[in-house]
């Protein structure tokens, strides 16, 4: 069962990586930047197995992963320079995106000035978004993309090693898949849990905040 519904979910960004090879992981990682919900802990593990069965290589997968993040992000620092605050609360809800994610955004880049976009790029949450205050405080474009780089790269690495360690033990040690197998319905049934009540937390904080 969890297998069933972790390919449900999994579908496209197996595809698009398949199909377009590091082209593919730098799209789908483009996508995440751009703060639409497409989380980086799908895209990059699943571009680490196919490092383990010889697809890809490792350091290469970790580099479009984050050049990928360099092209999303210029999304959202447009939107922060062209519309502000405004343009992003008006749009952001038919993505999910709250005014908290927003304001933590807001804070961290207010708080670090410049740096928050390299520190903010290894820190869930923070990294979706903090492209977002860096353009509505127009920072220039050369440092800004060498930060996101530079923050980018050991976070697309490290869950692409994370995948690539998974998939070698996959094919190697029977007692991964046994564990998984034992564990699958009570496991399937979190992972339900745990989209529903994202999609619930996100879309109840956008209409309190509405209201």
């Amino acid at each position: 069962m969890f297998e069933h519904i972790l390919g449900v979910l999994a579908t496209f960004t197996i595809w698009v990586i398949s199909t377009g090879g590091y082209l593919g992981i730098a799209l789908l990682m483009a996508i995440e930047s751009a703060c639409i919900p497409l989380p980086s802990e799908i895209i990059m593990p699943f571009a680490g197995y196919l490092v383990s069965t010889g697809r890809f290589d490792l350091y290469l997968a970790a580099t479009a992963g984050a050049l990928g993040c360099n092209l999303g992000s210029i999304v959202a620092y447009e939107v922060g320079k062209r519309g502000g605050r405004p343009m992003a609360e008006r749009w952001g809800k038919y993505l999910l995106i709250g005014a908290d994610e927003l304001d933590k955004a807001d804070r961290f880049f207010a708080r670090f000035g410049s740096a928050a976009v390299l520190i903010g790029r290894l820190l869930p949450v923070i990294r979706s978004f903090i492209a977002f205050p860096a353009g509505v405080a127009r920072m220039r474009l050369v440092p800004f993309h060498v930060y996101t780089f530079i923050g980018s790269w050991p976070w697309c690495f490290g869950l692409a090693w994370v995948g690539m360690t998974l998939g070698d033990k996959w094919n190697t040690d029977p007692r991964i898949k046994a564990a998984f197998h034992r564990a699958d319905l009570a496991i399937g049934v979190i992972l339900i849990a745990l989209v529903a009540l994202y999609i619930w937390h996100r879309a109840n904080g956008i209409r309190k905040n509405r209201a």
